[in-house]
């Protein structure tokens, strides 16, 4: 492997502690703890709350376009990542320091700015460093930063949850100022890795306005972003269901009949609503291997498995996984206990699917395009996931009462994103 990809790897997964431990708890914090100008405990309904977690996630990858621009025209990778890991930095400190609204608001926004110019050049960043003698490790190095990017997830998930409801800290007025703190804080340590990195790294230069342009509306070009945006439409069905995992699947967690308890016999434990999202990075690490090792051999001896296959694969499972999600929901909405073990079933078909799906996107996105747009066809792809968070804003939106509740049960609602992905499978395999 090349010499940088160690501080690659320690950034990420520093990074993504900092993403993850701050948006896990997003939904918890607005319908729980957020406080008004006058220090007053003043929270979002539901579907309110569900609304302002996707606009975050919008933002967040919709602002990915702007990150590749400043890397492949004007700063490259490496600058970029640096002065924008800034900005995410300064959003973390403003998101634990001020407990309202607006404090919330300004916190996210220079979050969504910092973590979302990032991601598409810390993306393309890992492929620069390969060349002709070791590009053969290209799809194997994306399975170790997809691992990477989850081993971060699972301490996040653990963590940040227990932190915001600690009696003690909400007794000393700290919770939200220590939940939304060590996110910031782990963000610091994240730049600091990567900067210790810099002479190690192959770095590709900036293309310039012009040249960018020649290359963006060349024939090779225009044949790269025609072949991967439909693709992209399909996908962005996928994270439109992912992403709930953030807010109606917590939404679900915390029902008042969910019964978070799980025993193992010799010992039981209960899940904070926030934590249960640590499923789906933990099945990530322990899936990696077995799939990538295993079940891809095994299907390549019996079917052609390219990225598309991979893909449809992936979204049938995804599918899957929203059939138990709506199936936990009319229990609960029919006012029957549940065990959190159902949704821990449907994060297994959720990470299944994440799998085929995301993982070959992103490594098909990055041998697709040409070198001097890596960072902005690795940005289309992340459009993706904001175009899936546009769907459930708009979906939200239109069902949302005026106290900021569902104007429907949640069945009902969950049952719609089950159609809509056994839809958008038949429509890709078609």
């Amino acid at each position: 492997m090349p010499k940088g990809i160690p501080y690659i790897i320690g950034n990420e997964a520093a990074e993504r502690y900092s993403f993850y431990g701050m948006k896990s708890i997003l939904f918890i914090f607005l319908t729980v703890f957020m406080k008004n100008k006058m220090g007053e405990i003043d929270t979002l309904g539901d579907a309110t709350a569900t609304l302002w977690v996707h606009l975050f996630i919008f933002g967040a990858y919709g602002l990915s376009i702007l990150g590749a621009i400043l890397s492949d025209v004007f700063w490259g990778k490496y600058k970029t990542i640096v002065y924008l890991s800034l900005v995410y930095i300064a959003g973390h400190f403003v998101l634990a320091i001020f407990e309202t609204q607006t404090g919330f608001m300004i916190g996210l926004i220079l979050i969504a700015i910092g973590a979302g110019g990032i991601k598409p050049c810390v993306s393309a960043h890992v492929g620069d460093q390969f060349d002709d003698s070791n590009k053969h490790l290209i799809e194997k190095m994306y399975a170790y930063f997809y691992f990477t990017i989850n081993a971060g997830s699972i301490i996040a998930y653990i963590s940040a949850g227990p932190l915001l409801r600690n009696e003690y800290l909400i007794s000393k007025g700290l919770n939200s100022l220590i939940a939304f703190g060590l996110p910031g804080v782990l963000m610091v340590i994240a730049l600091v890795v990567f900067v210790l990195g810099k002479n190690k790294y192959i770095s590709v230069k900036p293309a310039g306005w012009k040249l960018y342009k020649e290359e963006l509306f060349s024939k090779t070009g225009k044949n790269v972003i025609r072949k991967l945006v439909p693709i992209y439409l399909f996908v962005s069905i996928f994270f439109a269901l992912f992403d709930q995992t953030s807010s109606t699947w917590v939404n679900q967690a915390d029902n008042v009949l969910m019964n978070k308890t799980i025993n193992l016999g010799f010992t039981s434990f209960e899940f904070y609503p926030s934590q249960i999202g640590f499923f789906n990075p933990l099945l990530i690490i322990l899936f990696i291997p077995i799939i990538t090792g295993f079940v891809y051999p095994f299907l390549r001896k019996r079917m052609k498995l390219g990225a598309i296959n991979k893909i449809a694969i992936g979204l049938l499972v995804t599918a899957l996984s929203f059939t138990v999600i709506y199936f936990i929901q009319t229990r609960l909405d029919a006012g029957l206990e549940t065990s959190i073990l159902w949704q821990i079933l449907a994060y297994l078909f959720l990470t299944i699917g994440e799998i085929f799906v995301s993982i070959t996107a992103l490594e098909f996105s990055y041998t697709q395009a040409p070198n001097k747009m890596k960072s902005f066809i690795l940005s289309f792809y992340l459009l993706s996931v904001a175009v899936g968070n546009l769907i459930v804003i708009a979906s939200t939106k239109f069902l949302e009462n005026a106290d900021g509740s569902l104007n429907m049960p949640w069945s009902k609602f969950f049952l719609l994103y089950t159609i809509l992905m056994y839809i958008t499978f038949i429509l890709f395999v078609s």
